[in-house]
């Protein structure tokens, strides 16, 4: 007869070695067709084994809180993080994208030279309102105001003219550097 303790010591033995070569073969491909009982048990091996080898030790942000996570449900808040952590701008509706333009348009056409320019800025700014206007794609809707150009080039012109001219930069000095200046010798 064999002692109880040494069987049951043998079968630990066994059981050990099993769980290490488990832990060096690769997961096991999944059944050709799974079904939701299956998929679970595949997904949940999986998701041990990687945590028995380690995998998730060391992930960056372990132990931290999730940037935003509680304040309110954002569906699409992956696509805010996204646009945040790029720098991406001139994405979103139509309509938030006029009301940002329509903020800074005065000092954008602060900024040009001509009045025909000037112009035709408005202008394609008038024509894109009235794009957005007729968009049948939802979102919030284009409240921003169409600008009138003759009083908005009045406008640019008056705040031109009371801009302070700018300063003449000194000319620069006609000696150039590494030449001397012929001494009379005599």
């Amino acid at each position: 007869m064999t002692d109880p303790r040494d069987a049951a010591a043998r079968y630990r033995a066994r059981q050990g070695d099993e769980l290490d070569a488990e832990m060096d073969a690769e997961p096991e491909a999944p059944p050709t067709q799974l079904t939701a009982e299956n998929q679970h048990e595949f997904v949940e091996t999986a998701i041990q084994l990687a945590i028995r080898r380690g995998e998730f030790d060391d992930l960056p942000g372990a132990g931290k809180p999730i940037e935003g996570l509680g304040t309110h449900h954002d569906p699409d808040w992956w696509i805010r993080r996204k646009i945040e952590t790029e720098n991406l701008s001139g994405l979103g509706p139509p309509a938030l994208l006029l009301r940002v333009e329509d903020r800074e348009l005065d000092a954008n056409l602060d900024q040009l030279a001509r009045e025909s320019d000037v112009r035709e800025v408005l202008e394609d700014f008038n024509r894109r309102i009235i794009a957005a206007r007729r968009q049948l794609q939802g979102g919030p809707p284009v409240v921003t105001r169409m600008r009138d150009v003759d009083a908005e080039v009045e406008a640019w012109c008056k705040r031109r003219a009371a801009r302070p001219a700018p300063v003449a930069a000194p000319e620069p000095s006609r000696r150039r550097f590494g030449r001397r200046k012929k001494e009379n010798r005599g």
